[in-house]
């Protein structure tokens, strides 16, 4: 049996979009669990910020994508970047560059966002799903979230990479996420609101991209994801399976146990 090769000596380039824009909620510790789950394994990572100043040439060189979330004005103004530069991005999710979108991102990645006051804002749809805010009489979804994560929809062609697991988070969110016949969810809601407070729906998966409403920061209380991102991104940069060291992840786990049993789950 060939013996998969090791991170050492490996590198990722990191995109980061408009930090300063969109990172509320905790979101930027998503940022530093994959910088640090990288750096534990020996893997070399520059994190790039990518705004209003980057060129293409900068998003050519992107191997991991990331986006938090923001308020509907921020949205307003990051969308006119997504916009100038759609066909790169496309590329790179079509290419399956990994990526992870929270809240206020994956909406600027369905078809449309519909803010509860101001124009509606016409997205990239990436991800087959509308996104609506019903205005201020309707209460926020907000407070601590379960949830099953579908495995099969990111690893649709190997059954022996699927497993069963369950992620924690904190969703804080006006809109209601709605998803098209084509999309399929990144998890079954246990306890939540998740997309829209109805369908146990949360989140969405198009290829390697991540869409979610998992605040908190979602990577610091469910590592598996985290690993998830980084492995898809060795294989797409180095078209080989890359075997990464495993990590200890017993504070996560007991992290994510005690959320859920304090909201009536029993992991």
């Amino acid at each position: 049996m060939n013996k998969k090769p090791s991170t050492k000596n490996q590198e990722l380039i990191i995109g980061w979009l408009y930090p300063e824009l969109m990172s509320t909620y905790g979101d930027s510790g998503n940022i530093m669990v994959l910088l640090k789950r990288c750096q534990w394994r020996g893997i070399n990572v520059k994190i790039i910020n990518i705004d209003q100043k980057s060129k293409t040439q900068d998003l050519k060189s992107i191997d991991l994508l990331f986006a938090g979330g923001a308020q509907d004005k921020e949205q307003s103004i990051v969308i006119k970047y997504l916009k100038k530069h759609e066909t790169e991005i496309r590329k790179l999710i079509e290419r399956e560059v990994p990526a992870l979108f929270v809240c206020g991102a994956p909406q600027l990645f369905g078809k449309y966002y519909e803010p509860s006051v101001g124009k509606r804002i016409e997205g990239l749809g990436i991800f087959d799903m509308t996104s609506i805010h019903p205005g201020p009489k309707k209460e926020r979804l907000i407070g601590n979230i379960v949830a099953d994560v579908n495995w099969q929809n990111l690893y649709p062609k190997n059954q022996e990479l699927r497993t069963k697991s369950y992620m924690v988070g904190f969703e804080n969110h006006g809109g209601r996420t709605c998803l098209g016949p084509t999309a399929v969810p990144f998890a079954k809601v246990l306890k939540g609101y998740g997309n829209n407070g109805e369908d146990k729906t949360e989140g969405v998966v198009y290829k390697n991209a991540i869409g979610t409403y998992f605040h908190g920061p979602l990577l610091s209380k469910n590592p598996e994801i985290a690993d998830f991102l980084i492995a898809k991104a060795l294989f797409i940069k180095y078209s080989k399976e890359i075997e990464l060291k495993k990590l200890d992840n017993t504070l996560e786990q007991k992290a994510r146990q005690m959320i859920a049993r304090r909201l009536g789950i029993k992991l």
